[in-house]
């Protein structure tokens, strides 16, 4: 394996701008954070694992050469970014129902319901997939870490390096929020809060859906 050490420069740069861009607030933080504090701290890493994986397909995929199928197939995008936009409309409807709801849900006062952790993962994992967005975030990085004339493995290195600062972050998140006084702060704000996750969803489902690629 070729040392990475002279391109440690192209590789912090690139590193720096996926933890920004990870810890932002986003659709996938959001959808984190909103689970973790209204379900538990299995269901928030359950559905950080989802989102983790998503990056890590569309991490995959652009090492394998994704810029060069996007402009053969750019159409693929626009349907890309109408799943995306639609998704997010949805999560936003559920998210306005929630904050309607006078009651708490039952897994918030039943410790006995369950959310199922698969559909939590698989939830963000097309919270990931479907954002186009991902696709050219990881477009980014990789032209910053990768210089011309640099072999596969500093790819390698550098998709690791990704991965290990996402199970940072959105674990992070997920453990954070799932606390027992986040939980209870949600508990008394939980109308307001689901408000707001409803409002950004719907924000962001929006722009998605007339924005440019």
């Amino acid at each position: 394996m070729t040392d990475p050490t002279p391109y440690l420069p192209h590789l912090m740069i690139a590193w720096t701008a996926y933890l920004i861009a990870t810890a932002s607030p986003g659709p996938a933080v959001l959808a984190i954070i909103s689970t973790s504090i209204s379900q538990g701290r299995s269901a928030g890493l359950a559905l950080a694992l989802g989102v983790l994986s998503g990056s890590y397909t569309w991490a995959m995929l652009t090492a394998a050469g994704l810029s060069a199928l996007i402009r053969s197939y750019g159409h693929a995008l626009i349907i890309l970014k109408i799943a995306g936009g639609l998704y997010l409309l949805w999560l936003a409807y559920n998210a306005l129902r929630a904050a309607l709801r006078k009651d708490a849900p039952k897994s918030l006062v039943s410790p006995d319901v369950r959310p199922s952790l698969k559909k939590l993962y698989f939830k963000g994992l097309s919270i990931h997939l479907t954002n186009p967005k991902a696709i050219f975030s990881w477009i980014m990085l990789v032209s910053l870490g990768m210089p011309q004339d640099a072999p596969a493995s500093v790819m390698a290195v550098l998709i690791g390096g990704c991965m290990l600062l996402g199970v940072v972050v959105f674990g992070g998140f997920a453990l954070v929020f799932s606390m027992a006084p986040v939980n209870r702060a949600y508990r008394r704000a939980r109308r307001w809060i689901e408000g707001a996750m409803a409002g950004f969803f719907a924000f962001a489902g929006l722009r998605l859906l007339t924005a440019k690629l």
